[in-house]
């Protein structure tokens, strides 16, 4: 039972960043440990409500209330075990989910929420420090699955499934395991030794990962998407080796900018810029091919991808950085059309933001410009919204259109759906009308044995949402296969929480 004065009696309280100045020179994780008895104090916040809404705002029904109230105890153990019950990764969660339980948490109606997100990363660091003992099956099946692609849903629903005693493969066609988390979050926001950590107690769970191979077509949607010398392994030889198949490709076609002067060098996807910036930290490449130092940079996306690029554009040592975003500036409290316990659409600041750079809102880009070596110059916008205010950052051609100086501009306006060559086309797949692969209420496709969940179904989503649809495609896989399971199916496809 949790302390009935406890949110009374105490503030919200998050640990210190280290300061700008300083972590802007590395890429470590930008957070200062956390005083365990400042920690237990914010455990202590939590109301233990009669309808805890936080387990709703959560797409993993994390068991919120009860973990904080062991960490308030000081059984740590025993809230890693209630932790783990609901979520397989909650080190990555823990660093970089958004926490939609906070913004549904019911102390938050008319005081700061509880810190869930940090109460979490402080048990997973705890897993962590303690060791992940491998959870070995207790029956072996003779079905065998092959996952595809290694992001957080292939990740989640394969250990899931070895966990239920199949035979399962995670086919990568990147040089390592990860996807999205290896090669889209920047190492300050995720220090690759705790993904490292994670594929180690899957291996030693039994889970099998195949790297540098792609599956059907290679693509030639992405720039850059198969490694080099990747192997292929035919559609027909999947279906043929394996009794279920499961798509976690992702949405990874990215959403383009086709204005005057598109072709100018200088433009780079986000993702394509952030990847050769991980693989410059994990030592594969000694330089990225593109790089910020020294060049005015324009980011064009107001999200957490165009966060990620603005601090990876510090640390390589940008002039300046400005963060273009379509939409007006949210506002610093909740709207009335915004009410609890939904997501606060509010303003909000990121570590990166805080690193340095400018950010614009309201702002529609209209073209770019080069030299006659076509080489990137400048943008130009237009303010949507006329009394803003660019002194120093831009200067006017005409009422309402700015020209900003840059050598580079990163496009991280989102994504467009999976990439449908490789393996969409081949085994015939339906898509929904925003181009997601179509999936059933058992996350099958039209095509029987053939599964799909996370983005590659969903559309581009929180890390959070693609574990949540692993566990429950994994649930849903295990049962087709078996006749029965008893793994845990936290959602249905495409469900929405109050977030």
């Amino acid at each position: 039972m949790a302390d009935p004065r406890g949110f009374l009696n105490y503030k919200r309280e998050n640990p210190a960043r280290r300061a700008a100045e300083e972590r802007i020179h590395d890429w470590k994780e930008v957070y200062r440990d956390f005083d365990k008895d400042k920690l237990k104090v914010q455990a202590t916040r939590c109301m233990d409500c009669g309808i805890p809404f936080c387990h709703e705002g959560c797409p993993l029904a994390n068991l919120i209330p009860e973990w904080n109230d062991l960490m308030r105890r000081g059984e740590v153990d025993a809230a890693i075990n209630r932790l783990h019950a609901t979520n397989n990764f909650p080190d990555f969660t823990g660093r970089i989910c958004p926490a939609p339980c906070e913004g549904s948490c019911v102390l938050g109606i008319a005081d700061d929420p509880v810190s869930i997100k940090q109460i979490e990363f402080e048990i997973s660091k705890a897993a962590s420090e303690r060791g992940l003992e491998p959870v070995l099956a207790s029956r072996k099946t003779n079905k065998k699955v092959a996952v595809v692609g290694s992001g957080p849903a292939g990740l989640a629903c394969a250990q899931q499934l070895t966990r239920a005693g199949h035979s399962v493969v995670v086919l990568e066609r990147a040089e390592k395991i990860g996807g999205l988390l290896r090669y889209g979050i920047p190492e300050f926001k995720l220090e690759k030794s705790v993904l490292d950590q994670r594929i180690l107690q899957m291996e030693q769970e039994g889970t099998k990962f195949v790297t540098n191979t792609s599956v059907g077509e290679v693509s030639s949607e992405v720039p850059g998407a198969s490694a080099p010398g990747a192997s292929v392994i035919s559609v027909g030889a999947l279906q043929d080796d394996y009794d279920a198949i499961i798509l976690c490709t992702g949405s990874t076609l990215p959403r383009d900018l086709g204005i005057e002067g598109r072709n100018a060098d200088g433009i780079l996807f986000a993702m394509d810029y952030l990847k050769q910036a991980n693989l410059v930290c994990e030592g594969v490449l000694d330089a990225p091919s593109v790089s910020a130092k020294g060049k005015d940079v324009i980011i064009i996306g107001g999200g957490d991808t165009g966060a990620d690029c603005l601090g990876t554009a510090h640390r390589q040592g940008a002039k300046s950085v400005v963060q273009l975003e379509i939409m007006p500036r949210p506002p610093q409290a909740r709207r009335d059309d915004n009410p609890w316990p939904t997501w606060p659409r509010i303003f909000r600041v990121s570590s990166a933001h805080e690193e340095g750079g400018s950010q614009m809102f309201s702002i529609t880009t209209t073209r770019f410009l080069a030299d006659p070596e076509n080489r990137l110059t400048g943008l130009e916008v237009e303010l949507l919204d006329k009394s803003a205010d660019v002194s120093g950052i831009a200067k006017h051609t005409d009422d309402n259109k700015v020209i900003l100086d840059t050598q580079l501009v990163l496009l991280a306006m989102g994504f467009v759906g999976p990439e449908k060559n490789g393996l969409v086309a081949p085994l015939g797949l339906k898509l929904t009308e925003r181009s997601n692969i179509a999936v059933d209420a058992n996350f099958m496709t039209n095509t029987d044995g053939v599964f799909a969940c996370g983005d590659a179904s969903r559309g581009q989503s929180l890390v959070v949402w693609a574990i949540a649809e692993g566990r429950a495609c994994a649930s849903k896989v295990d049962a087709y296969l078996m006749g029965e399971t008893y793994l845990p199916a936290p959602i249905a496809p495409g469900q929405m929480a109050l977030a």
